[in-house]
């Protein structure tokens, strides 16, 4: 960063990482307990905020929670859409976030094979 506009572009961007963060109509939430962290959770919320930034969803809000008990499925993302159940995916890395969001978060289509929990809301 070596100039005034840098630091604008910078502020911006972080802008709407934060906005990201705690508005919308869909939830995304990442277990960021010690072993969500330890497994990977970190990247994977890094990856989550940058795919939403990239196709400019601004319905959908990321956070993030504690550990759940399934620490050998971390890292673990949770998928809500209001009215639908909450669905838990389990063992996500980086690689798997764009395939996450294009599917579920925009389509609704819930990806089964990656499903370690469902929750009815």
């Amino acid at each position: 960063m070596k100039t005034v506009e840098d630091l604008k572009r910078l502020r911006e961007q972080l802008q709407v990482q934060t906005r990201l963060r705690h508005e919308g109509g869909i939830r995304v939430i990442i277990g960021m307990g010690t072993c969500g962290i330890a497994a990977g959770a970190r990247e994977v919320m890094s990856a989550i905020l940058d795919e939403i930034a990239k196709r400019r969803l601004e319905d959908v809000t990321v956070s993030q929670t504690g550990c759940i008990g399934m620490c050998e499925k971390e890292v673990l993302v949770d998928v809500v859409r209001p009215g639908e159940p909450r669905i838990t995916y389990g063992r996500v890395t980086p690689a798997d976030v764009s395939r996450i969001i294009a599917e579920h978060v925009v389509n609704g289509r819930i990806i089964e094979e990656m499903v370690v929990g469902k929750i009815a809301e």
